[in-house]
């Protein structure tokens, strides 16, 4: 059993991470975790008639009869629920039932927080960004980059940015995860990187410009100076102060 637990706000944010949140998938995926966990094999058998049938209305919104069927249902074992608790005079027993109930009240986020320490925080996470809904989208990044102690908001930005970047070259890529990973991908190193992938480098150009963009001061100036007799003093003046834009450039200017 895992014990760890996030909060309720942290797994918030993966409702407002993006534009679209499927919540007929999360329901489903959710309940796939819960159920199993689930020991009293009529209990469960309860559990699995709601969350059948409240995924079927979430499928079908627009259906009058199925939503009057999944409320039923929740209400029937929320009741059912509640009556075994009061025998047991505790919840310990049912956390996973209660667990269910937030998820199929819609309480997406408190669902998984009540889930986590008995599902644990992975399979959770992959349900929670399959409902998003994001294409273009590097789930392995994201999900790396939360393993590693990122915010929700953050691992799904960068796994957008590396799932519209994925035709950059493989190098690129690389600096894009370092980034991520060190928490530094901003807008800024996002459009130096986009410059860089656009200014079609070879691979001795593209060392130079992952050296660069690493901040290797010796290099820094040496290339500084270099735009300078090219007549690029702008470009060597931003390059001095940090500005990733003028890598490209730089790059660029390196003899083949």
């Amino acid at each position: 059993m895992n014990s760890s637990r996030h909060p309720v706000s942290w797994w918030t944010e993966f409702l407002t991470a993006a534009e679209r949140f499927d919540g007929a998938s999360v329901t489903e995926g959710l309940s796939d975790e819960i159920l199993p966990k689930i020991t009293s094999r009529l209990l469960r058998r309860e559990a699995e008639i709601a969350a059948d049938v409240m995924v079927l209305y979430l499928n079908r919104p627009a259906s009058a009869e199925l939503s009057e069927r999944a409320a039923h249902a929740v209400d029937r074992l929320e009741a059912t629920v509640k009556r075994l608790s009061e025998r047991a005079a505790g919840e310990e027993n049912l956390v996973e039932a209660y667990a269910l109930l937030d998820v199929l009240r819609g309480r997406f986020a408190e669902g998984a927080a009540a889930a986590e320490p008995f599902v644990g925080t992975m399979p959770l996470l992959r349900v929670f960004v399959e409902g998003m809904r994001l294409q273009r989208f590097d789930m392995d990044l994201a999900m790396r980059l939360i393993g590693a102690g990122q915010t929700p908001a953050a691992a799904v930005q960068s796994g957008l940015v590396v799932g519209k970047y994925g035709w950059w070259p493989d190098w690129l890529l690389g600096v894009v995860t370092e980034r991520a990973l060190a928490g530094t991908l901003d807008a800024a190193t996002i459009t130096a990187l986009d410059q860089c992938a656009y200014a079609d480098l070879t691979p001795w150009q593209a060392r130079i410009a992952r050296r660069l963009l690493s901040g290797d001061d010796e290099l820094v100036e040496a290339t500084a100076q270099r735009l300078e007799s090219l007549g690029a003093v702008a470009a060597a003046g931003k390059l001095r102060d940090g500005d990733l834009t003028a890598v490209a450039l730089a790059a660029r200017m390196v003899p083949i």
